[in-house]
């Protein structure tokens, strides 16, 4: 077997261990969809999150999210990961249904979800185009986006105490563009086999997904919502 077979026999097995992550990832990431919805729903329906406003619902979210996404890191090279991300999923659809509510509570609420709900669709759809075309290593834009999403993080914790709609705005502006940028670097990672691991690779896809859509939502609420 000569130098050329060889190289190409690797490519090969290259290229089918990047399609295996990249359709494990979309795989985990459509069925990570399912119990977002029914936490959500849970949420909306009972009204159990209603209570956690202000301070308690920010520790809530933080103690609760940041534990879920350590555990999910754990254990991420076994079945006991996928059970977590879908725990994790199922929470923050829970910590998702305060805004739901809110929306759902307008004149025009079930458009205005669907629209998000579009939007955010569109957004992926682009961005995993975009990941295939674009050569350039992308690594870079991930280190400022890091700390865009630290200014985010504090700018909301702030928010909870401000309760200022043009700053929550200001903010929901600010997380569409860098967790779009986001979702671009991680889809770009996994096409070029940087990324390995497929838990790994849907945290980070949801993640970004995720607050896309809550701040597009809020966005909505906010300048298209009519009030019954």
């Amino acid at each position: 077997m000569n130098l050329e077979t060889v190289l190409r026999h690797d490519t090969a097995l290259t290229q089918q261990a990047r399609h295996r992550v990249l359709r494990n990832t979309y795989g985990l990431l459509a069925l990570s969809m399912v119990p977002t919805v029914l936490g959500a729903w849970l949420g909306v329906s009972t009204g159990i999150t209603a209570a956690l406003s202000g301070w308690v619902g920010l520790v809530v979210f933080l103690a609760g999210a940041f534990g879920f996404m350590f555990a999910i890191e754990r254990f991420k090279h076994s079945g006991v990961g996928v059970a977590l991300l879908l725990g994790f999923t199922f929470f923050m659809g829970l910590m998702l249904s305060r805004l739901l509510a809110v929306v759902l509570g307008m004149a025009n609420g079930a458009q205005l979800v669907m629209t998000a709900f579009g939007g955010t669709a569109a957004v992926f759809l682009v961005m995993a185009n975009l990941s295939t075309v674009i050569k350039r290593d992308l690594d870079g834009l991930a280190k400022w986006l890091f700390f865009g999403a630290i200014v985010l993080l504090v700018g909301g914790i702030i928010n909870v105490f401000v309760g200022s709609s043009a700053f929550m705005a200001a903010l929901s502006v600010m997380a569409i563009g860098i967790f779009s940028a986001f979702l671009l670097v991680d889809l770009k990672r996994i096409v070029d086999g940087g990324e390995t691991n497929y838990i790994t690779a849907t945290l980070s896809l949801y993640l970004s997904l995720f607050n896309i859509f809550q701040s597009l939502l809020a966005l909505l609420g906010l300048f298209g919502g009519e009030r019954e």
